[in-house]
Order: C-alpha cells, then sequence, then structure tokens
C-alpha cells in the first residue's frame, strides 16, 4: 500500500507539473496576441529560453535556496520513493519559472534579450526561492513571529503573493527604469494606440492559462490523500467572477474580458483552500475589476507603459488575493478558519515590499551595467527582427 500511495503522488505531483508547463505556452500566446506583429517571434522565444534558465539556475541554486536541499546525489538516491522528489521540484520549478514569463509581458516590445536572460537567472535563483522559503518552509522564523503575535502564520496555499505578486512587483520597476515604448506617449500629451496584434492569439493564451490553472491550484496539494475540491471550484468561481467584472468594467473590451479569469485566479490561489465558494466569487469580482481600473490608470493617466498589464493583474491582483484569504477564509463569512487577516497582511507587504527592492536592484544594475534597451533602431525595426533575424509572417520567401 505504501508503494501504491508512492506512486499515486509521483503521479499526482507530476500532472500538476505539466498542467503548470502547459501555462507557459499560455503566457507566450497572451505576449504573442497582444503586442505588436513586429514582436510576435520574441514573445515566443522569450519564454521558451527563459524557462530553460530557470530550470538550470532552479535545479543547481534556487530550489536549495528554497528548501535547503540539493540533487547532487546518486541517482539510485534520485529515484528513491518513485522519483517523488525530483517531480516535488519539476512541479515547484514550473511555479517560479512564472516569474520571468510574468516580467516578460511587462518589459515586451523594447527589451534587450541578453540583459533579460541575466535578471531571469538571478530572480529565479535567488529573488525568487528567498521568499518562497520564507513562506512555505519555515525560512528565518518570520512564519513562527507571525503566529506568536497574531494567533495564525501567513497563509498562501498556490502562490497569489509569493509567484504573483512578487513576479507582478519585480515587473514595476523593470518596466519604469526600461521606459515606454516609442511613441506611446507624444510630447503633446497624447497617446498613441498600440493595439494588440491579435485577438485570437491573446484569447488562446488565456483559454491556456485558465485550463492550466487548475493544475496550479488544486495541485499545490502536492499528495493525492490533500487534493480538496473545494479548492476547484473555488478557482472556478473566482474565474468567472473576474470574468464578468472585467466584462462590466471594461466594457466589452476582449482583451480585458479574457484577462479578466486570469485576474480572477491570481486573486483566489492564497485562499483556494478555505474560502466559501461565495468568497471566492467576490474576491475574483474584485480583482477583475480592479486588473480594468488599474490598468487603465497605469497606461492612460500615470503613462506607465506595462504592456501586458502585469503590474495590476499579479501584482495588484496578487497582493489583493494574499488579503483576501485572510477576510474570506474566516470562519465568520464562511470560510473554514485558521487565518489571520494581521498575518495575511503583513505577510503579503513583506512580499510586496521583498520584490519591488528585488526588481528596483537587479534591472537598475542591469540599466547601469549592460543597458535594458534596444537602440531606437532596433525598436523601430522590432524585436523579431533586431533579435531573431525573422519576422512572424516573412513577405517573401528565399527560393532557392
Amino acid at each position: 500500500m505504501e508503494a501504491l500511495k508512492q506512486g499515486a503522488d509521483a503521479l499526482f505531483i507530476l500532472l500538476g507539473g505539466i498542467m503548470v508547463l502547459a501555462m507557459h505556452a499560455g503566457f507566450a500566446f497572451l505576449e504573442l496576441g497582444t503586442v505588436r506583429r513586429k514582436s510576435q517571434v520574441n514573445a515566443l522565444v522569450k519564454i521558451l529560453v527563459d524557462f530553460s534558465v530557470s530550470t538550470v539556475v532552479y535545479f543547481l541554486v534556487g530550489y536549495g535556496v528554497a528548501y535547503g536541499t540539493h540533487f547532487f546525489v546518486g541517482a539510485e538516491q534520485l529515484a528513491a520513493k518513485n522519483g517523488y522528489d525530483l517531480v516535488k521540484f519539476f512541479f515547484l520549478l514550473t511555479f517560479a519559472a512564472a516569474i520571468p514569463a510574468i516580467i516578460s509581458g511587462g518589459i515586451a516590445e523594447r527589451a534587450r534579450f541578453w540583459p533579460q536572460l541575466i535578471a531571469t537567472a538571478v530572480i529565479v535563483g535567488f529573488v525568487y526561492p528567498f521568499f518562497e522559503g520564507i513562506a512555505w518552509n519555515q525560512h528565518f522564523g518570520v512564519q513562527a513571529w507571525l503566529k506568536s503575535v497574531t494567533g495564525a502564520e501567513f497563509h498562501d496555499f498556490a502562490g497569489s503573493v509569493v509567484v504573483h505578486a512578487v513576479g507582478g512587483w519585480i515587473a514595476l520597476p523593470a518596466v519604469i527604469l526600461l521606459g515606454a515604448r516609442s511613441n506611446r506617449y507624444r510630447k503633446d500629451g497624447g497617446i498613441s494606440a498600440h493595439p494588440p496584434s491579435s485577438i485570437p492569439f491573446l484569447a488562446l493564451g488565456a483559454w491556456i492559462l485558465t485550463v492550466g490553472w487548475f493544475g496550479f491550484n488544486v495541485m499545490s496539494a502536492q499528495t493525492l490523500d490533500k487534493i480538496s475540491g473545494l479548492v476547484a471550484v473555488n478557482s472556478l468561481m473566482a474565474m468567472v467572477g473576474g470574468t464578468l467584472a472585467a466584462l462590466v468594467a471594461g466594457k466589452n473590451d476582449p482583451g480585458f474580458v479574457h484577462n479578466g479569469p486570469l485576474a480572477g485566479l491570481v486573486a483566489v490561489c492564497a485562499g483556494s483552500d478555505l474560502m466559501h465558494p461565495l468568497g471566492a466569487l467576490v474576491t475574483g469580482t474584485v480583482a477583475g475589476a480592479l486588473f480594468v481600473v488599474m490598468f487603465t490608470l497605469t497606461q492612460n493617466r500615470w503613462k506607465i507603459d506595462d504592456v501586458l498589464g502585469v503590474w495590476p493583474l499579479h501584482g495588484l491582483c496578487g497582493t489583493w488575493g494574499g488579503i483576501a484569504a485572510g477576510i474570506f477564509g474566516s470562519q465568520a463569512l464562511g470560510g473554514l478558519g485558521g487565518v489571520s487577516f494581521s498575518a495575511q497582511l503583513i505577510g503579503t507587504m513583506l512580499g510586496v515590499a521583498w520584490a519591488a527592492g528585488s526588481g528596483l536592484v537587479v534591472y537598475g544594475v542591469l540599466k547601469i551595467s549592460l543597458g535594458l534597451r534596444l537602440t531606437q533602431e532596433e525598436e523601430y525595426e522590432g524585436a523579431d527582427l533586431s533579435i531573431h533575424k525573422i519576422s512572424a509572417t516573412p513577405e517573401r520567401e528565399v527560393n532557392w
């Protein structure tokens, strides 16, 4: 029976890892559909290469920073318990690699390729796993301190703060340091429209992410005996709440509509194992409206050219999700309890401060030392031709 359980757990978390791996295709197509046509190839290449760099640095360094373990032992040891420790690494890697995928959308169309890969290595090798270890592995006694002060630890079941808020708040200083795309904001105060290149691809990316998210959330249980249908239904309710709120607040705009479910899912990650489905619906609805309002403010009033709106979507909705777990996870509002609003607020703010500060340092150093941005000529030509020497739809083919 023990061998059967080990095999079932390994298969369970492996399937979760595969579902979250598929979400990276969603990141790629969401970015591909949102950027202009001259940056579509770059969007696809960045996500795949960022994932590959993330795998190497998380295997060699990052996983050890977060969990104090390593894989520098014999294969016989690694294969013990059906290789569960290895597939657990795979599952958690797909979370870690989401950080550069999130950042990619914010800095799209004008960022240099190699400096961003260096940033990916630093972020996935140290910045992300440092906070991951605090939240999910009791590092530095932070959770124990929170429990002694507030009566509960910081609760983030599937990463509203650990993954999404951290990714979004790292991206914000990167976007600001990089500056807006050329001609996005005119000298006369006007704003030039940079419409999405493909609503169908944008929608495809959103759908892939939405489906994969049920692996992201439900399989965060990590073993089969801890699986909860409550997590699945709460994810569903938050998803539809975010969609409907974005539909109304965004006045039928398809870009908002397809980001709405993602906003709801970002927000429900933290408390999806605690909330009542109606609480999850409210959490997702608030997130969908929050995304539309804050995306509009950042782009139009504050003139921060966050191309995919990753700070509102992941940074702010992830922050809301961490706090919402302390509200709707309470028994008074139909939740399972065992969570403290104060602990959620403090833990969330710690994650935000660490991410924003780290993003400022990493991208500030890269800007000073190597430069972050394509030249004006390269940006005008487009990232596809400037970096990859081919466009998504070549106008002519060479006949050999």
